[in-house]
């Protein structure tokens, strides 16, 4: 990953940086792995994120059919 630093300012900098990491998942993923988790406890836990995203985008779906109808 990379991030330029332009006209001296580490600050917007930073900023992008912590964002990139945000959206590719890596400050999740560091949680994840603090601690030692059961595969049981890793496929429900996925499972309940699959039923989540699903749902999500359900609503999403339907929101967007009645608005534009």
């Amino acid at each position: 990953m990379q991030v330029v630093v332009r006209d001296n300012n580490v600050d917007q900098a930073l900023r992008a940086l912590k964002k990139k990491l945000q959206r590719e998942g890596v400050f999740r993923e560091m949680k994840l792995r603090n601690y030692y988790e059961k595969p049981s406890e890793k496929r429900v836990r996925q499972k309940a994120e699959a039923v989540r995203r699903a749902r999500k985008l359900e609503r999403k779906r339907l929101q967007r059919e009645s608005g534009s109808v």
